[in-house]
C-alpha cells in the first residue's frame, strides 16, 4: 500500500509536466480514434455485404451500362432465386455538397433482394403505384426533414433536366451496418424519359443483383452468367457482393492504407511522449533511488514505482482521450454529409486497440528508465548530479 502512495506522489510531483504529458497522450488517442473511425467507415459497405448476392456489371468498367434484356437470361441460370437491377442516377439536390446516393431501381424486386431495407408494405405499395415516387433512408430523412408526401427536386447531371420526386416511404436500416442514406426512384420512370428525350440511352441498366439459393455456389453461378454474354458487345463480370464492394473501393485503397498506417504511427508517438517524461523523471530521481536501495528497497519495489507511474499516466491520458473521442466523433458525424460516410461510428475494435495501446505503452515507456535505475549502483547514484 505504501508503494502505491509513493507512485501517486511521484506522478504528481511535477504537475505541469505530468499534465502536459497526459494532454499529449489524450490528443494522440483522439487522433488515432478518428483515423480508425474513418477507415472503418470506408469499409462499412464491405462489412454489410451479403453472401447470397451476386453483382453483374460491365466487364470493361462499372461506369458502362448493360442491356435491359440481360435480366431474363440471368434469371434462367440455375441457382438464382430472383434478379433485380439498379442504375446510378445521382443529380444535385440543393447544391453539390448535399451528397447522398440516388439510384433508379426496379420497384417490384429491389426490396426482395435487399431485405435489410425495412419498409412497411403500405409504403411499398404506394411507391409501386406512383411513377414519380421515391423511397428515402431514415438517416437522410432525419437530416433534411423529409416526410411522406414531400416533393424532392433534383437537378439532373448524368440525366439532364429538372426532376421532381414524391416521397412515398422511408425505409429503416435493419442492422447498424446497413446504409440508411439512399434515395431510390423508379427505373421505369427514368427509362420512359430516356425513350422520349434520349432514345440511345433507353433500356439500359447500371448493374444486376442476383439473389442466389446457396452462397457456396457463388463462383459457379458467376461463371455461368458471364459465359452467357461472352464475346458479346457488352460482356459481363459477375462476383459476390463483398468482392464487388472491395473492387469498387480499389481507387481509394492507397489513401485508406496510408490513414491506417498513420493511425498506428500515432501509437509510436504516444510511446515517445511518455517515454521522454519517464526518462526525465528517472534521471531526476537517481539519488532517491540510491537512498531507497540503501534503506532496503528491492528491485521489485523500484519496478513498481517506475512502471506504476508510467502506467498511471498512460491510462489517465488514454482514458481522457477515449472519453472525449465519442462526443468528437458524434460532432464530426453531424458535420459530415450523411452520404459521404453512411455509417460513421466508433467500432468496438477501435476502443480495444486504444486500451491495449495504453497498457502496452505504459509498460514499454518505463523499460529504459527502469533498466537504468536497476543497473545504477548505490555509489553511482549518490555521485549523480542531476
Amino acid at each position: 500500500m505504501k508503494i502505491f502512495k509513493l507512485v501517486f506522489k511521484n506522478t504528481l510531483r511535477h504537475k505541469l509536466r505530468t499534465f502536459l504529458t497526459i494532454i499529449g497522450i489524450a490528443i494522440a488517442v483522439i487522433a488515432f480514434g478518428l483515423l480508425r473511425t474513418v477507415v472503418t467507415a470506408w469499409y462499412a459497405g464491405v462489412d454489410a455485404s451479403a453472401a447470397n448476392r451476386l453483382i453483374t456489371r460491365q466487364a470493361i468498367s462499372f461506369i458502362f451500362p448493360l442491356p435491359y434484356y440481360y435480366k431474363e437470361r440471368i434469371s434462367q441460370v440455375p441457382g438464382i432465386e430472383i434478379v433485380t437491377y439498379a442504375n446510378w442516377f445521382q443529380g444535385v439536390y440543393k447544391d453539390k455538397n448535399q451528397f447522398f446516393t440516388r439510384m433508379a431501381v426496379d420497384a417490384e424486386t429491389f426490396f426482395d433482394v435487399y431485405p435489410e431495407f425495412k419498409l412497411p408494405k403500405e409504403a411499398l405499395d404506394a411507391f409501386k403505384k406512383e411513377r414519380r415516387g421515391c423511397i428515402v433512408g431514415r438517416d437522410i430523412a432525419k437530416q433534411y426533414g423529409f416526410k411522406v408526401g414531400d416533393i424532392i427536386p433534383i437537378e439532373g447531371d448524368i440525366y439532364p433536366g429538372n426532376w421532381e420526386f414524391i416521397v412515398k416511404g422511408i425505409y429503416t436500416p435493419r442492422d447498424k451496418t446497413t446504409d440508411g442514406t439512399q434515395m431510390l426512384i423508379h427505373w421505369d420512370y427514368l427509362n420512359e424519359k430516356m425513350e422520349q428525350d434520349w432514345p440511345g440511352r433507353a433500356n439500359e441498366v447500371g448493374w444486376y443483383i442476383s439473389k442466389i439459393k446457396d452462397p457456396a455456389m457463388a463462383g459457379g453461378i458467376s461463371k455461368q452468367i458471364d459465359n452467357l454474354f461472352a464475346n458479346s458487345s457488352a460482356e459481363t463480370k459477375t462476383e459476390d457482393e463483398r468482392s464487388f464492394q472491395q473492387s469498387f473501393m480499389a481507387s481509394v485503397s492507397a489513401i485508406i492504407t496510408a490513414m491506417n498506417l498513420i493511425s498506428f504511427v500515432i501509437i509510436g508517438i504516444i510511446m515517445l511522449v511518455l517515454g521522454n517524461t519517464m526518462i526525465m523523471s528517472a534521471r531526476e530521481r537517481t539519488r532517491e533511488y540510491a537512498v531507497m536501495k540503501t534503506l532496503g528497497f528491492s528491485a521489485k519495489h523500484l519496478t513498481s514505482l517506475i512502471m506504476g507511474e508510467s502506467f498511471i499516466i498512460s491510462c489517465i491520458g488514454s482514458g481522457i482521450g477515449i472519453a472525449l473521442l465519442f462526443p468528437i466523433v458524434s460532432g464530426f458525424e453531424m458535420l459530415i454529409p450523411k452520404g459521404y460516410f453512411p455509417i460513421f461510428r466508433i467500432e468496438p475494435i477501435t476502443v480495444v486497440f486504444a486500451v491495449m495501446a495504453a497498457i502496452i505503452i505504459g509498460i514499454i515507456a518505463s523499460l529504459f528508465p527502469l533498466h537504468k535505475a536497476l543497473r545504477t549502483t548505490i555509489v553511482e547514484g549518490f555521485r549523480h548530479v542531476g
